[in-house]
Formats: C-alpha cells, sequence, structure tokens
C-alpha cells in the first residue's frame, strides 16, 4: 500500500485548495473569506507527539502555555520524560492523566523515522496502541508532521462546529457523519481540514488548533 500524496510546501496546499474549490464551490467560499492556508507542517518524533498530548481537551492558549513551561524546564524528551518525577511534570500543567500518557509514550520506544514511509492508517494503528493516544491525536500527527494529504480528524470538535456553519447544518456533526462528509474531499482531506480550522478562525475568532 503506497503512502500517498505528501504536503510539503505552500504550492501543496495551494493545488489542494484548487481541487477542493472546483469539486465544492463552499470551499471556494472558505478560501475567500481566509486568504491563503497556512503550510502547517511540524517535525516528526517524540516531542511533536507530546506536543499533541498536551493540546488534547484544553484551549489552544493553554496548550501553548504549558507547552512553554515543559519547553523552559526541558522536559520534552523521552529520557528527561521517564526520568521526571510526576510532581515536576505537574508544575508544568499537566494532569495527572496526562502525565501517565506522556510516561507511556516514553516507554513505548516508537521508531519514528519508520512512520515516514508507513500508509495512513498503519501508522494510526501503530500510534493508538500507545495510553492516551487516540485516533484524533494519531490523525493530528499524520497530518502535520507527516505530511499525509489525504488525513482528515472528524472528532475534532473545531472541525465539526465550521463544518456546522458551512454547510448551515442545524446541529454539528458527529464524528461519524462528518468522517462520511469527508470521504468526498479526498485526496485532499488534511487541506480541507486546514481549510475547515481557518474558517473557524474567521467565523469564530478562536483558533482551533495549535
Amino acid at each position: 500500500m503506497s503512502v500517498g500524496r505528501i504536503i510539503e510546501t505552500p504550492g501543496c496546499v495551494a493545488e489542494g485548495c484548487a481541487y477542493l474549490a472546483e469539486i465544492e464551490p463552499r470551499f471556494a467560499t472558505v478560501f475567500e473569506a481566509t486568504g491563503p492556508l497556512p503550510l502547517r507542517r511540524k517535525p516528526d518524533g517524540f516531542e511533536a507527539l507530546l506536543s499533541a498530548i498536551v493540546s488534547q481537551q484544553v484551549s489552544v492558549a493553554s496548550a501553548n502555555a504549558i507547552w512553554g513551561r515543559l519547553k523552559a524546564a526541558k522536559l520534552t524528551g523521552p529520557r528527561k520524560v521517564l526520568w521526571a518525577s510526576e510532581a515536576e511534570l505537574r508544575a508544568c500543567g499537566l494532569s495527572r492523566q496526562k502525565v501517565r500518557y506522556a510516561k507511556a509514550l516514553a516507554e513505548a520506544r516508537i521508531r519514528f523515522p519508520d512512520l515516514r514511509d508507513a500508509p495512513d492508517e498503519e501508522v494510526i494503528a501503530t500510534l493508538i496502541e500507545v495510553p492516551g493516544i487516540g485516533r484524533w491525536t494519531a490523525e493530528i500527527y499524520a497530518m502535520f508532521s507527516l505530511g499525509r494529504a489525504d488525513v482528515f480528524a472528524p472528532a475534532d470538535l473545531a472541525l465539526q462546529e465550521s463544518a456546522r456553519v458551512l454547510f448551515d447544518l442545524s446541529d454539528r456533526p458527529s464524528e461519524k457523519a462528518l468522517r462520511e462528509m469527508a470521504a468526498a474531499w479526498s485526496p485532499w482531506r488534511a487541506v480541507a481540514a486546514r481549510g475547515l480550522w481557518a474558517y473557524y478562525h474567521v467565523a469564530k475568532n478562536r483558533e482551533g488548533i495549535r
């Protein structure tokens, strides 16, 4: 099974936008409102996944603050996380549950370079074996750290709310409903996600993703 298209440059994002605007006029409206979408590529590896865990179920501002404290304390590498006490990690703002997740990730010893050549579903299956990493976190990692062009994160509340506004839905779509909607946006679902996050910022004046 091939890896598929990788988003590496702003040109890749622009290509995805052109495709989406052609197949779904509402996306043309999105891109007119948002302007060019950000590339949103991040390095892969332990630190990127730990950052995604930090972002779970907290606001973007809170996640940024916690991450800043972890960076200042030099507690973003696997060995440092393993050696750190719960009190040290809690002092940076991690909940007890997230302390457990961070240590489980450090103990998992994932071979991150191997994921670069693995199919999307294999990447997600590998990551969700780690306690605390659900499908949302795995999909965010695949999208932003591996650049996968056709990965979507339908459990994301900002994506659900943005889709509700854009498609004039009476209710916010469920994860299942939004996953089904997004199937029509293949092979550029990750660009559709970028568009919906950017549209959420325009419509709600709030950041939807770090």
